[in-house]
């Protein structure tokens, strides 16, 4: 993913989100291949200088139950060579996040606030979200959309975020990605998927007389079909409509399953 940019990461529950993170992150073993953040291979010495530009919140923050966020602040102003006390208790005020309750007292939604707040805390370069707005309320979920927007009009941050909310995703990434049982459907800017796709209301017969590989998806009801189809294929004289996100991963993984 370039810099600069925020790529969001699509699947059903299943596909391979998670498992892809906790590999970047090395909280799994890969079998084969290679992982490189920020162009630097993770298993090479020089990685580890450079985790202090990684920033991370997993679907469990995972905090100790205990502690709260003032105590928090003293653990990661010696974890972290770039903490900043001032922008943790900044975005914990404005999630409205107490930090003097132990982190058990709160709800999930509030335990991804503190995540989210301590992720955006110590100077990194790279943030990686896994459905770090699950739980979270529409307000907060919109606070937070703002401050990720905000994190990469510097060019040189980036965000990776997977959810299963794709209308977050719709209107936060630049770039989308697919995956489906493991495999990386497609990697593509969010304008030029929405660019090169639309929906084709026809007859039956109409959808028999288009091209295989021009449909990634059809429904067929009493009344006609509906196909999601690459604008390319767009018969003469017929109008698209236009496809969401949402809309086209569901077609494309019912096309894969088939």
């Amino acid at each position: 993913m370039p810099t600069g940019c925020i790529l969001g990461l699509i699947g059903e529950n299943g596909a391979g989100k998670s498992t892809a993170i906790h590999l970047m992150l090395k909280l799994l073993e890969r079998d084969s291949g290679k992982v490189e953040l920020l162009g630097t291979d993770i298993d090479a010495p020089e990685f580890i200088s450079r985790r202090n530009d990684i920033g991370v919140v997993l679907d469990e923050v995972g905090f100790p139950a205990q502690l709260n966020a003032r105590q928090l602040d003293r653990i990661f102003s010696d974890t972290y060579t770039r903490w900043d006390s001032e922008r943790f208790f900044t975005l914990l005020r404005q999630f409205s996040v107490a930090d003097d309750k132990p982190f058990q007292a709160f709800s999930r939604g509030m335990k991804m606030k503190t995540g989210i707040a301590a992720a955006l805390a110590h100077g990194a370069k790279l943030l990686i979200l896994d459905e770090a707005t699950n739980g979270l309320d529409p307000v907060a979920r919109e606070e937070v959309l703002e401050i990720l927007t905000d994190f990469t009009r510097d060019e040189t941050h980036s965000v990776l975020i997977s959810s299963h909310i794709v209308s977050d995703l719709e209107k936060l990434c630049d770039y989308i990605a697919f995956l489906h049982r493991g495999k990386l459907l497609l990697c593509e800017e969010k304008d030029r998927l929405l660019e090169n796709y639309g929906v084709l209301q026809c007859t039956e017969e109409m959808l028999a007389a288009l091209p295989k590989e021009a449909i990634i998806g059809q429904k067929v009801g009493k009344y006609g079909a509906e196909v999601l189809l690459r604008r390319e294929f767009k018969p003469n004289g017929t109008e698209l409509l236009p496809c969401s996100i949402e809309d086209l991963f569901v077609y494309m993984v019912k096309e894969e399953t088939v």
